[in-house]
């Protein structure tokens, strides 16, 4: 059976609140069946307002969302076949474990002796069986939001909703669930819809990355694409760790052009959103795409200074004063043959004008 491409669909969809700010504008998304996509953003971007809106605790102003080819504005939350698991968990604090997943099967009216099976299923799925008579309160945090993924999974619901799902867990567990979520999705193909602000994390799980911004959707792209061709200066930096310098375009070609910066120097970059001579540009460039002592033959190769050295283990960053920007981030590998880098010191770094990109004023 071939899947649905368009297994969740918004169409020209908008949201108001107040009937003059529109927090999601025309929004067009197609999502496939089986896919894991992530809405990435700030705060106040839109994604858990399209979130909300899927799961039915929001109605469109505009526009229509599509499950499965149908039409589900006006279908009410419980009857849209969607699992839903929240940053707080949201689990019922007086049911034991198997009460709390036996609730949304009950709803369903699906008998015992097949909502035990499918408890049992969903349990192991996240490795939490003979836990079913522990209630919430005795269960650590990683627990609790294992308990509410296998709760949202139980019911075999068409599409599972993650609103921020492991934000109130620390750091190592945080990653490690990212891990056990994605080989959960692997495991059973559902479609997941993530929300997040959290970059890393979309990076890790996702099969495509929405990043929202202002209520629209900035850039649609699998997390390699996204990271190393974003297309707009607010994807290059929201999305890792990126160098800027602003300036000018004086001579372009199709695949190259000259920046005159603000500093007065030129640099060669990839023109993405800039073409033209005189426009105005912001530059993006990855620390790890720069290099110390580049050969000759680099397009771009210029000598900075040495602000500030930080020990990482696996590599050394640095913060280097390059062409009138003093936070130019340098990240060198630490192997056996390392160089002698001190504060202070002048040094040579240098880049191919393919991994700089010419984008949009800021």
């Amino acid at each position: 059976m071939s899947k649905n491409n368009q297994f969740v669909k918004f169409d020209k969809v908008d949201k108001s609140y107040d009937g003059k700010i529109l927090v999601v504008k025309d929004l067009n998304l197609d999502i496939a069946e089986g896919e894991f996509i992530t809405m990435l953003g700030p705060s106040g971007s839109g994604k858990t307002t399209c979130l909300m809106m899927l799961a039915g605790f929001e109605t469109p102003t505009n526009g229509e969302i599509y499950l499965d080819n149908n039409k589900i504005s006006n279908i009410p939350p419980h009857k849209r076949g969607i699992g839903m698991v929240f940053q707080n968990y949201a689990l019922f604090p007086h049911m034991t474990v198997y009460e709390n997943l036996a609730f949304p099967l009950k709803v369903r009216k699906i008998p015992k002796d097949e909502a035990d099976k499918k408890i049992d299923k969903a349990l192991s799925m996240v490795s939490l069986q003979g836990f079913e008579a522990r209630m919430p309160m005795q269960l650590s945090g990683g627990q609790q939001q294992r308990v509410a993924v296998a709760r949202s999974l139980v019911f075999d619901p068409k599409v599972v909703l993650m609103d921020e799902p492991l934000g109130a867990l620390d750091k190592n567990l945080r990653e490690s669930m990212q891990y056990e979520i994605k080989h959960i999705h692997e495991s059973i193909g559902v479609t997941v819809v993530y929300v997040t602000h959290d970059q890393s994390e979309a990076l890790t799980m996702s099969n495509r990355i929405a990043v929202f911004n202002e209520g629209k959707v900035q850039q649609l792209s699998n997390p390699d694409k996204l990271y190393e061709e974003p297309v707009n200066s607010f994807v290059a930096e929201f999305i890792g760790e990126n160098n800027t310098f602003r300036g000018e375009i004086i001579d372009a070609s199709k695949t190259q052009c000259k920046v005159k910066l603000d500093s007065g120097a030129d640099i060669l970059a990839n023109p993405i959103v800039v073409k033209n001579k005189g426009e105005k540009t912001t530059v993006s460039l990855r620390p790890e795409r720069a290099i110390i002592n580049p050969p000759e033959k680099m397009d771009n190769n210029h000598k900075g200074k040495i602000e500030e050295v930080i020990y990482h283990g696996d590599h050394t960053r640095l913060r280097v004063d390059l062409l009138g920007n003093k936070e130019f981030i340098l990240k060198v590998p630490n192997s056996s043959a390392r160089m002698d880098i001190k504060t202070g010191n002048e040094i040579s770094i240098g880049w191919n004008s393919l991994d700089c990109r010419a984008l949009d004023p800021k």
